[in-house]
């Protein structure tokens, strides 16, 4: 009977927990949890026998990876998978996971209500602006682009986005204005929704020559990675443009300068809070588990991210 075991420093909510061990055990397959563990050395000892892993933000890596003698499959409960060691997992043969599109209608609401939040001036009383008519920007149309897009039809905002994974056609097809170039985008939209992943390709994209680019009173909405943004560059662009808003649901290093110096022209959440909802916590954590069961049984790898 193969062991899988869900390691989450952040435990799944009760009901993905009930799910999950719904499915394994109709599935025969045993369940095994280490929650809210402190060291990484916790985390190596339970995976030790386990054959399949689930995790949320937790950090698999090498070592953990070394520590895991039998395993052949981790799932990364969540869309962003830069917690995992991917080369890790390649090196051991063993196939790395995620669980798109579980929590994208969390974070792409969470996007939304930070910018009504923002836009209404923190809701001190005083007179703020309104979405409607305004230009906002999708940089990376996936999963929570998407959604972010429709929402913002909804509140009546003109929608363009730059992804040059995606065809153009297909986002035209949603009703949305595709640009050519991500510095066209930043041009055009007063507000830019970013959803890019962090690789070596994207972290430190986002920065000051990019930004200085977008039109008065612009306002960058980040539910992606701090990694993205050049927080150095974007701190000296707002020194210089008293226009400028940055929300985030991922605080960024210098988080303490930011809100010294541009207290009412910046928000952060107080903890990543994109995929805090009890509908994408279920979600993901049965993906996952549905993810697992297939791989053993059909050798499924629809979901794989790693080579």
């Amino acid at each position: 009977m193969e062991k899988i075991l869900v390691a989450t420093q952040k435990p799944f909510a009760s009901e993905a927990i009930k799910k999950i061990k719904e499915i394994t055990d109709r599935e025969g397959y045993e369940l095994s949890l280490l929650e809210k563990y402190s060291t990484a050395e916790e985390l190596k000892t339970a995976v030790a026998d386990a054959e399949a892993l689930i995790v949320r933000s937790d950090k698999v890596t090498a070592e953990v990876i070394e520590a895991a003698k039998n395993l052949k499959i981790v799932v990364r409960a969540g869309a962003g998978y830069d917690n995992l060691d991917l080369d890790a997992c390649s090196a051991k043969g063993i196939v790395a996971m995620n669980t798109p599109g579980q929590n994208s209608n969390a974070v792409a609401e969470l996007a939304f209500g930070m910018m009504v939040y923002m836009a209404r001036n923190k809701f001190n009383g005083t007179a703020g602006t309104e979405l409607r008519g305004k230009t906002l920007g999708i940089h990376a149309y996936g999963n929570v682009g998407k959604y972010v897009a429709q929402i913002a039809r909804g509140f009546g905002m003109e929608v363009f986005a730059f992804d040059p994974f995606v065809p153009a056609e297909k986002i035209k097809n949603d009703g949305i204005t595709p640009v050519k170039t991500v510095e066209e985008l930043y041009q055009t939209c007063q507000y830019v929704s970013l959803h890019i992943p962090a690789n070596e390709q994207t972290k430190k994209s986002i920065k000051a020559s990019l930004l200085e680019l977008m039109p008065s009173g612009a306002v960058l909405v980040n539910t992606a990675r701090k990694e993205v943004i050049d927080e150095e560059s974007l701190a000296l662009l707002m020194e210089k443009r008293t226009d400028f808003t940055y929300i985030s649901d991922i605080a960024p290093d210098n988080k303490s300068l930011f809100e010294e110096k541009f207290s009412d022209r910046c928000f952060f959440t107080p903890k990543k809070m994109g995929a805090q909802t009890a509908e994408a916590n279920i979600n993901a954590g049965v993906a996952a588990a549905n993810q697992i069961i297939k791989f053993f049984k059909t050798g499924d790898e629809t979901y794989r991210v790693n080579k």
